[in-house]
């Protein structure tokens, strides 16, 4: 249950759905809203393409040992 003054600063309605995140650094509540910017924004950080291609050399590389 999160607190009325707290729910009153972050403008929450009762009964507002909310994800709960662990972090490294501790837990996070977020908003659905919240959540996408969030995901959205790691993702757009995230170097998803050099991290396929640097796992499919060292692949590569395992193969042309054996």
């Amino acid at each position: 249950m999160v607190p009325a003054d707290v729910r009153l600063r972050a403008r929450l309605d009762p009964g507002t759905p909310l994800i709960l995140l662990e972090t490294k650094n501790g837990i996070v509540l977020l908003t659905r809203d919240q959540a996408r910017v969030r995901i959205a924004t790691d993702l757009a950080e995230a170097d998803l393409v050099g991290g396929l291609l640097a796992g499919r050399r060292t692949d590569a590389a395992a193969e042309d040992l054996a």
